[in-house]
């Protein structure tokens, strides 16, 4: 696991991961794009996160991906990105409290996008293969979420799906940025 942590012009550690590697930084030479002095107190924090390998389907993966980023709980204000490091998997968000909804989702992927029937050209990796490349691409592999009061501004019924579209796709890893004050 690597992470890398700013906080512009204070001593106080980023979230105190253990393994972290922190980094100060004086105020007066941190700028924005616009030349713009940045806030005293913004962090950024990236971290690699591996999920476990999952079976083909739909995964709720909020608490596990929330659960490594204590420094969440920090900011008032902020964006979370997140990118999964895969083409034949996506992240996308939807109601976490219906299992139904989760099967449904992998039921319209699997007619609008089916493994036989298509003159699928690549299949060196299996007939999963290239369907999933497409549903992947439709889903896409990337959430940016607004995060305030230490926590990510998600719906009442909103969950971070891992969308798994192989039969055995294996474990899959995340990149997570969080910038905010």
């Amino acid at each position: 696991m690597w992470v890398r942590c700013v906080r512009a012009a204070t001593a106080a550690p980023c979230g105190g991961r253990r393994g972290a590697r922190y980094t100060r930084r004086d105020s007066a030479r941190r700028r924005g794009l616009d030349g713009a002095r940045l806030p005293l107190g913004s962090v950024w924090v990236q971290r690699e996160i591996t999920l476990a390998a999952r079976a083909r389907g739909f995964h709720l993966v909020t608490h596990e991906v929330l659960d490594a980023l204590p420094e969440l709980g920090e900011l008032s204000v902020g964006l979370l990105n997140l990118l999964l490091r895969h083409t034949s998997a996506s992240l996308t968000l939807n109601e976490n409290a219906s299992p139904e909804v989760r099967r449904d989702l992998e039921s319209w992927f699997d007619g609008a996008v089916p493994e036989r029937g298509v003159p699928w050209t690549h299949t060196l990796e299996g007939p999963d293969d290239m369907p999933a490349h497409v549903k992947a691409s439709l889903l896409g592999p990337s959430l940016t979420l607004p995060v305030g009061a230490g926590r990510p501004l998600l719906g009442t019924w909103q969950g971070i799906y891992l969308c798994e579209h192989r039969d055995r796709g294996g474990a899959r890893s995340l990149v997570a940025t969080v910038w905010g004050e």
